[in-house]
């Protein structure tokens, strides 16, 4: 007979071991001496040993699942209830106690982390859901947009919940998805129908800006060239593929009209400009005819430099007062002269004095009378004219009373 610690072998070949609960039969072994018996079971027990160490390794460090290590330990503890094998079954036995105690604490610990992971789970989609809902009213079309479409990527990345709260959560997800969707496609169909509006009224303003562009008509078209700008301003924008084109052609009808205005301003001014230098040296050559010694002489040169000044066209508004008085100051004094003879050399002065103040008075009166019935009609132009013939006349008025009050004396 052959024994250790853990088991013998008896003389009829019959291999025990010990536990807590007394020997038991191991197996029977016929082939060999005790010894090899003994230790053929032996090696079966650091077989088991191996095993359990290796399943206690994976459930410490690999994600095995409660049920599989279950399986597992279950596999081991048949195999050493059944006492196949010689040494320690005991401590193998609480070896495989305490790992079932340890997977149920992994199980435990896994269950609460779950729970943990589904309520962040929970706590972040309903996030995601109040935020989508608040975007979805949002007007900031592209930026919304942009941020929806985030949301659902981090939604696809989260855990999923039970079925119930999952499919709550996500039909308020995607409620606020098609809300913020139909409301900003409405915005866009409002968009371009209120710039279809905006091209036709475009359409409208161009033809007639183009049709414009050839008038020389200055002043009334250019008015309405800035009446067209206003409804421009007014009728909003066109589509984008339309805008440019109508904006240009719109501009480009306004440039041709006022190049070919400032064109023709351009050619009277200097026109005017160089009229005006013209009368200036002839008003210059009529101041030296003064003081008069020789009415004759005097009166046929004035004459003369009055007919060049009437063939020499119109000058700048702002310059006409001030050379056509240089003019007339001269007519004056000749005027004043031609009276002083006629008093001087005529025995009939007073007579003729008298009718020819009485003319003047009545010229004079009729002079006014146009004169306020011009500024009346608006006619500025006319009624300059007849004012700086109301002076002539008005001084030949006031040399015919001053006449009149020498005979008088």
């Amino acid at each position: 007979m052959s024994s250790d610690p853990w088991g013998r072998v008896d003389e009829t070949g019959t291999v025990y071991v010990r536990t807590a609960d007394g020997e038991q039969v191991v197996g029977s072994w016929q082939a060999g001496s005790p010894d090899e018996a003994l230790a053929y079971f032996e090696r079966k027990y650091e077989g088991l040993v191996v095993e359990i160490g290796l399943l206690e390794k994976r459930v410490k460090t690999t994600d095995l699942s409660s049920k599989d290590a279950q399986t597992a330990i279950g596999h081991l503890r048949e195999q050493v209830d059944a006492h196949h094998a010689v040494g320690d079954l005991d401590a193998l036995r609480k070896r495989l106690d305490a790992l079932v105690e340890l997977v149920e604490a992994r199980r435990e610990e896994r269950k609460a982390q779950r729970a943990r992971q589904s309520d962040e789970a929970r706590q972040a989609k309903e996030a995601l859901v109040a935020e989508a809902e608040e975007l979805a009213q949002s007007d900031q079309w592209r930026a919304a947009g942009e941020r929806l479409r985030s949301l659902v990527d981090t939604w696809k990345g989260l855990p999923r919940l039970d079925r119930k709260s999952d499919d709550e959560l996500w039909h308020r997800f995607s409620h606020a998805r098609s809300a913020f969707s139909k409301r900003r496609k409405q915005h866009f169909a409002q968009l371009d129908a209120q710039r279809e509006e905006a091209r036709r009224a475009k359409e409208r303003l161009v033809a007639e800006a183009e049709s414009l562009s050839g008038s020389t008509d200055w002043g009334p078209t250019a008015a309405r060239y800035r009446e067209l700008m206003s409804e421009w301003k007014a009728a909003g924008r066109a589509q984008r593929e339309h805008e440019d084109d109508l904006w240009n052609r719109f501009r480009g009808a306004q440039d041709v009209f006022f190049a070919a205005r400032s064109s023709v301003f351009a050619e009277r001014d200097a026109e005017q400009a160089e009229n005006l230098k013209l009368k200036e040296e002839l008003a210059g050559e009529a101041e030296k005819l003064l003081p008069i010694t020789d009415l004759k002489a005097a009166r046929a040169a004035f004459r003369a430099i009055n007919e060049r000044w009437e063939a020499i066209g119109h000058v700048p508004r702002d310059a006409r007062p001030k050379v056509e008085g240089r003019m007339h100051a001269v007519e004056r004094a000749m005027q004043e002269a031609e009276e002083a003879e006629w008093r001087r050399t005529n025995p009939e002065a007073r007579a003729r004095a008298a009718g020819l103040t009485g003319q003047l008075q009545a010229a004079v009166d009729k002079l006014k009378g146009q004169i306020e019935q011009a500024r009346a009609q608006g006619n500025t132009a006319k009624a300059e004219k007849l004012e700086r013939e109301l002076e002539g006349r008005q001084a030949l008025l006031d040399q015919a009373l001053k006449g009149l009050q020498e005979f008088g004396g």
